[in-house]
């Protein structure tokens, strides 16, 4: 069906698919937001993709969206294309991690099965994307996650980053300034509730560094007692 869908129906299903993974439900003002377009054109969109043939959605007015089997299997072939390809444009061509999102979101719509496949074999076959990201399979699976938000950590407690917000260019830019990468070691110093100001000793810096509330929920860890996924 991924052949028959437009690049405007792929970018809503690859938006409620993430908005879904972390609120349950996608409202028309979140996807709104997601997509930078106006909740009318968002409504139309969804009443016409909840008629498809098979559904790709199932939309209830003024209770939000989630999508079918059908729907999230193809929201799937999508993150699979984009984080493949995020992957070989960052280790075969010398991208930095801050300059592959947008690449990947012009190019995700246009590659073949075939040239999916092939990226796949020359980069050896990866489980995860540059910003530590889970790569679905070629059966389109992921694992369950076991990640927990940096923002969840107190003094004391230890963790490995597995993954990070991959839309912000800027974002990304200052983690790897801040040594915050994945697989990297990480220990809470302190930590100041008023401000929900962290410091943190990173694995390769000589300093602590601190980070507020908004770069915190964009880490993702590993504390030290749960097994990795």
């Amino acid at each position: 069906m991924s052949n028959t869908l437009s690049q405007a129906s792929q970018d809503y299903l690859k938006a409620i698919y993430k908005l879904t993974a972390q609120h349950g439900r996608a409202t028309t003002s979140q996807i709104a937001k997601a997509l930078d377009v106006r909740p009318a054109s968002v409504t139309g969109m969804l009443k016409k993709m909840a008629q498809a043939e098979p559904p790709l959605l199932e939309y209830e007015k003024h209770r939000g969206v989630t999508l079918t089997p059908q729907g999230e299997k193809e929201a799937l072939k999508v993150v699979r294309h984009h984080r493949l390809l995020e992957s070989y444009l960052h280790d075969k061509l010398g991208y930095s991690w801050d300059e592959v999102h947008e690449e990947a979101d012009r190019l995700e719509h246009v590659i073949s099965d075939e040239m999916e496949m092939r990226m796949d074999e020359a980069l050896g076959y990866p489980r995860r994307d540059p910003h530590g990201q889970q790569i679905p399979t070629p059966a389109l699976d992921l694992s369950p996650s076991t990640t927990t938000s940096l923002s969840e950590l107190r003094p004391g407690q230890q963790a490995t980053v597995q993954r990070v917000g991959d839309e912000n260019a800027r974002l990304l830019r200052h983690l790897d300034r801040l040594g915050l990468r994945p697989k990297t070691r990480i220990a809470v110093l302190e930590y100041e509730p008023l401000d929900q100001l962290f410091q943190l000793q990173v694995s390769g810096q000589n300093e602590p560094v601190v980070i507020g509330p908004q770069i915190a929920t964009q880490v993702f860890v590993k504390p030290d007692s749960i097994k990795a996924d």
